[in-house]
């Protein structure tokens, strides 16, 4: 005989998914339109001169990008509406039942927005180390030597690459001047 709290998990796993569950892939549909939107607003707000732009000028790549995420949310939805459902890859070996790590999930984000808030006062090498070590730390690694001084070098490396030898400057900081 099987005991109530088999019972209760049985009836759970019974139970028809919501609406929302089954048809999730909208919330990406709303994320590209919502997208779409906002480039095509930008775009149609770029000031052009037609005396100082070429035959198609600088609203039209974006106002076709934009055009296209529109395009393709409006695809998405009608084909989720129309029962169809994404596949997970063959190697995924995600739960969907279990619900989401925020304690992780919030070290990340608070690791990415210590970078925005740092960048102007402290320079990228100093800022985006933080956030390297941030992000390995919130991941679970707990190397308390190496961690720093990997994000050090990747930080430090891929300031110099911007800045040196793609010619895209960004902040250096204090170590303006060491760099």
């Amino acid at each position: 005989m099987s005991t109530p709290s088999t019972v209760e998990e049985q009836e759970q796993k019974e139970q028809p998914a919501s609406w929302w569950r089954t048809h999730s892939e909208l919330g990406l549909c709303l994320l590209l339109f919502a997208l779409g939107v906002l480039v095509l607003a930008d775009a149609l707000t770029i000031a052009t001169d037609f005396t100082q732009r070429g035959p198609l000028g600088p609203q039209a790549v974006p106002v076709v990008v934009g055009s296209m995420l529109v395009l393709v949310a409006g695809l998405l939805a009608r084909d989720v509406l129309r029962g169809g459902r994404g596949e997970a890859e063959g190697g995924e070996d995600v739960d969907l039942s279990t619900p989401a790590d925020w304690p992780t999930l919030l070290k990340l984000a608070g690791a990415f927005l210590a970078n925005a808030a740092l960048i102007d006062l402290v320079g990228f090498p100093i800022s985006s180390a933080i956030m390297f070590w941030g992000a390995a730390y919130a991941l679970g690694s707990r190397n308390h030597v190496r961690d720093p001084l990997i994000a050090a070098v990747v930080s430090v490396v891929t300031w110099l690459a911007f800045n040196e030898l793609l010619g895209v400057p960004l902040p250096g900081g204090p170590l303006m001047g060491v760099l």
